[in-house]
């Protein structure tokens, strides 16, 4: 009955929860018991731009509960409000990174009075908003930002040249790192990679398109994954670390990338950026079924790191989707991938059981993790946010359906 579920997150509080963000602009309480709570945690849907029902990238897209947020009730969301007045008037929208309150009398519902706004980015186009929030080990929060739009990384509001992917004067294409817990109204991390250089300090790394997810690995070495969706050809998934150059618009995955030509990758193009700084490969890469025969599907969707106990054949690896093989049906693909010893991550196709050849038979817009390190898969059956065909899927093994 949810419109258009993009993440399910658990917040750190101990009580077993888990919030559903559905980009309409509302986040649902799921109780421990499986019902949703009658009201929503938060609604902002008067916050927010007008949506396009048949498709539209922005509107409340991320969510993020403080380490702390047991104690202090705070959280984190970023959603794609009308453009503001100090923005170019032919722009779209401006993207709010803003902090709320969770309500003293009701820990089901947030404070909707309690906003903060921390960040404002204004958006030439409708599409690459990514908006995803997370925070790393150490309590610094990440905060993904698409290209700004368009295609090619070259339209209205891109660097001429350069594209905004591979511009750090701007905060397009990049995953910004911040302190919440200081500064007014946040502060810079002093090992920023751009602090005392030229480029926004709050940059932790660039080169990307359209960084739709971005988690933390909750095991392992705790590494920062991030699926970037890609233009025509490549699909890929990254490792992230502090001032990584990702690539794009230089690069489309391991391949070379001509804006003016997207459908062919060239030969031969740059191995770094403007400043001489290594271009960084994906770890996960797969071919676009809109520019290859081949194609496993056409936008990746990143997921989580599998660190559960119902699915012990999955531990450590990495689950995804890609979210449909065609805009005419709800067709995507689950997928998983694992570490080789070098090279590309390999990757599987992740078959349903008890569905037509094991295929889910819906879009999939977003991956959600519980206390538990179980996983779940958010689904729809249309290709924008309009309906009630969302869905929220856990993840578990066929012996205990």
């Amino acid at each position: 009955g949810l419109t258009s579920p993009l993440m399910l997150v658990a917040p750190p509080d101990g009580s077993e929860r888990r919030l559903i963000v559905d980009q309409v602009g509302l986040i649902h309480v799921l109780m421990p018991d499986g019902t949703l709570a009658d009201e929503p945690f938060l609604d902002v849907r008067d916050r927010i731009v007008p949506l396009m029902e048949n498709f539209d990238e922005r509107g409340l897209l991320g969510l993020a509960f403080h380490p702390q947020f047991g104690d202090n009730g705070r959280f984190f969301v970023y959603y794609s409000a009308p453009l503001r007045a100090e923005a170019p008037p032919d722009w779209n929208h401006t993207s709010h990174l803003s902090e709320f309150q969770v309500s003293a009398a009701d820990p089901n519902r947030a404070d909707p009075d309690s906003e903060r706004r921390l960040l404002q980015v204004d958006q030439p186009q409708f599409n690459h908003n990514a908006g995803d929030l997370a925070f790393s080990p150490d309590g610094l929060l990440h905060v993904a930002l698409g290209d700004g739009g368009g295609a090619n990384d070259t339209d209205l509001g891109h660097t001429p040249g350069l594209g905004n992917g591979q511009d750090v004067t701007n905060l397009l294409g990049s995953i910004l790192r911040i302190d919440v817990d200081a500064g007014d109204p946040y502060a810079i991390p002093p090992d920023n990679p751009f602090v005392g250089e030229e480029g926004r300090d709050e940059i932790f790394a660039y080169g990307f398109r359209n960084p739709y997810r971005i988690t933390f690995d909750r095991g392992g070495d705790r590494d920062l994954f991030v699926a970037d969706a890609g233009q025509n050809l490549w699909e890929e998934v990254s490792v992230v670390v502090r001032g990584g150059n990702y690539g794009w618009n230089i690069k489309e995955g391991t391949h070379c990338f001509d804006p003016d030509n997207p459908f062919t990758s060239p030969e031969v193009c740059p191995e770094t950026g403007a400043s001489g700084e290594p271009l960084i490969d994906p770890v996960i890469e797969y071919p676009n079924s809109s520019g290859q025969d081949d194609g496993l599907g056409l936008v990746v969707i990143g997921g989580r790191v599998y660190r559960g106990t119902e699915l012990p054949q999955l531990r450590g690896r990495y689950v995804f989707a890609d979210w449909s093989r065609s805009f005419a049906e709800p067709d995507g693909t689950l997928l998983v991938a694992k570490p080789r010893d070098r090279g590309l991550w390999k990757l599987e196709e992740l078959r349903v059981a008890g569905r037509p050849g094991g295929r889910l038979g819906h879009f999939v817009l977003g991956f959600g993790e519980d206390a538990s390190g179980e996983v779940y898969v958010l689904t729809s059956d249309t290709t924008g946010p309009t309906g009630t065909s969302g869905n929220v899927y856990r993840l578990t093994s066929p012996a205990s359906r």
